[in-house]
């Protein structure tokens, strides 16, 4: 019978694969995991401080606000005109369809004065074709100063009452640029839109004529 010691001793088992297997968990819980692109970038924004020469961040007003227009030139012909030539006209005068004659008389004084003052009167100067409206506007806004013709015609004519409140309104604060000019009126008849303003009273020998010319003079060398 044969000894046990003629057959080879069993080994033991090679303990290398299993040293090679726990190399390889090892391995792969210390390999850090590949962040998503996004993460990465915000991660390199945070760890990497920004260099001085970077420009600056753009903020939120930078973004939202837009870009300013550029500075517009005002033609050198109308920007030269100043004071009394800054405007088309010195005088716009208001009136009744009745007074016309008056206000034609008016505006004969005042354009003859030595002044040379120049004078808006609708039916002689109005575009032909223009509307009503437009071309009061038009008128009151292209005028230093507007004469009120203020007579019985005018306060019951609903278009001078208009006229009135438009000439208003163009020029609420401006003392000496709307001026009232009663005839035929006593003074109990004068506006109440106008009682916070002193009239030129038509009842003497020149119509008031000179005292309007006067008052309009007054406002040009003010702007002059």
């Amino acid at each position: 019978m044969a000894s046990s010691s003629s057959f080879p001793a069993p080994r033991s088992r090679s303990k290398k694969p299993l040293g090679k297997m726990a190399d390889w968990f090892r391995q792969v819980l210390s390999k850090p995991k590949k962040l998503p692109d996004s993460a990465e970038s915000s991660s390199r924004d945070v760890s990497q401080p920004s260099s001085q020469d970077d420009p600056p961040p753009l903020g939120l007003s930078s973004a939202l606000s837009p870009t300013s227009p550029p500075t517009c030139v005002g033609d050198s012909s109308s920007s030269s005109r100043g004071g009394r030539w800054s405007k088309d006209y010195d005088v716009c005068v208001c009136h009744s369809e009745e007074d016309l004659a008056a206000a034609q008389e008016l505006v004969s004084y005042l354009e003859g004065s030595t002044a040379s003052l120049r004078c808006f009167l609708q039916l002689r100067d109005a575009t032909p074709g223009g509307a009503i409206v437009s071309e009061l506007c038009q008128a009151l806004s292209s005028s230093h100063c507007r004469v009120l013709l203020i007579t019985p015609g005018f306060l019951q004519d609903p278009w001078c009452k208009y006229q009135m409140l438009q000439a208003l309104s163009e020029a609420p604060g401006a003392e000496g640029r709307t001026i009232p000019l009663m005839s035929g009126l006593t003074r109990a008849a004068y506006p109440a839109e106008l009682r916070f303003m002193y009239f030129v009273d038509g009842r003497g020998p020149d119509g008031g004529f000179r005292q309007v010319k006067e008052a309009v003079m007054r406002y040009l060398q003010t702007i002059s």
